[in-house]
């Protein structure tokens, strides 16, 4: 720090200069703190020893898939062509419920999803142009090609991996960079997947390991800039039907929102992970009648597993960074809802949010 700053018998104006520059040294020094943390550990060190991991052959029903990811209580799983023997994306539970609402917008005939194979649909153009695959990249470095022939896939410039000694701030840089929610971990030489890991995987490996005894994150996340806030927030509201909100994630590019009722008081998180819509129904056909329920319908027959992990857990603006820290530790959450004195939504904070802040600088 600049010892000419902040001097006794400088004037007022030189000691707020210096006061702003002693903040701003001690919010670096905490981001150092943090990124020296991730580049010291690996993403073998965040696998936890009795995982488990699902990888699916493209050859399978997309229905199979599904369903199967839901009996493992897993959100997604990477896909092996066997015709060229590589890895070429990630199959997730919202790629399915996207497929769905497809078939629904088209009038196509949804129970064809029984027998339609993970490639038939990567090789349908009209699907593909319609529904965000987010994790089913395009062929070669292009992400907006439009060639979606699966086996014409490049492993080496489609499919975003790392390996058990990628460090976790490399992996951090490829979940952001890629703007991906999952990132799996491989074994190059025999291409075995270990495990597929998140921004909250990271975050809960942080939280669990690191050890400071410098007071380095008392600025609240207000702040700090961490998160999203005020007219930038997307809300649903409980008598949305399913399908708008739905829609509404899709077209925000967003994995959960706030619920609000009509005073914008915050009632609940939804997900695009969510299948309560699905486990209450029948068959493929009912699936998609109720898209038509509400979201107070929805929430309550919500169903208690990892495929609803968005459980609501609210913060305010003045909490300090520290204090989300100790938060997460205690619940584990994906994203804090920002609330004001009368639980209304003024901000959201993910998990992603607080592991980009340390990727600055």
């Amino acid at each position: 720090m600049d010892g000419k700053l902040g001097r006794i018998g400088e004037s007022p104006g030189g000691a707020v200069v210096g006061m702003l520059h002693e903040t701003e040294v001690v919010r670096k020094t905490g981001r150092d703190a943090i990124s020296s943390f991730l580049d010291s550990h690996n993403c073998f060190s965040v696998i936890r020893p009795s995982g488990k991991c699902v990888v699916f052959d493209t050859r399978i029903p997309i229905q199979l898939a599904f369903y199967a990811l839901v009996e493992h209580d897993m959100q997604a799983a990477p896909l092996w062509d066997p015709s060229i023997c590589q890895f070429v994306g990630l199959l997730t539970v919202t790629d399915f419920i996207d497929v769905l609402r497809w078939y629904r917008k088209t009038g196509a005939d949804v129970s064809t999803l029984a027998t339609r194979s993970i490639a038939d649909i990567l090789s349908d153009s009209q699907i593909l142009s319609s529904v965000l695959l987010r994790h089913i990249p395009r062929r070669g470095a292009d992400q907006n090609s439009n060639n979606t022939n699966p086996s014409l896939f490049n492993h080496h410039h489609t499919f975003i991996s790392a390996d058990a000694n990628t460090t976790l701030k490399q992996a951090c840089k490829l979940l952001h960079q890629h703007s991906l929610d999952f990132l799996p971990v491989l074994i190059p030489d025999d291409m075995r997947v270990l495990a597929t890991i998140t921004y909250t995987t990271i975050l809960e490996h942080l939280v669990t390991h690191f050890r400071e005894q410098r007071r380095l994150f008392d600025d609240t996340i207000y702040d700090l800039r961490i998160g999203t806030y005020h007219e930038n927030v997307i809300t649903c509201h409980l008598r949305q039907t399913l399908n708008e909100v739905l829609e509404t994630l899709h077209i925000h590019g967003l994995s959960a929102v706030p619920v609000v009722d009509d005073e914008n008081k915050v009632k609940a998180v939804y997900s695009r992970s969510d299948i309560t819509f699905l486990a209450s129904a029948s068959d493929a056909q009912d699936a998609l009648s109720n898209l038509d329920m509400t979201l107070e319908t929805v929430l309550s027959q919500q169903r208690k597993d990892v495929t609803t992990p968005d459980v609501l857990h609210t913060c305010t603006a003045r909490h300090t960074l520290q204090s989300i820290f100790e938060y997460f530790a205690q619940w584990k959450f994906n994203r804090l809802v920002v609330v004001d004195e009368e639980e209304r939504v003024t901000g959201i904070v993910s998990a992603r949010d607080l592991v980009a802040y340390f990727l600055q600088g």
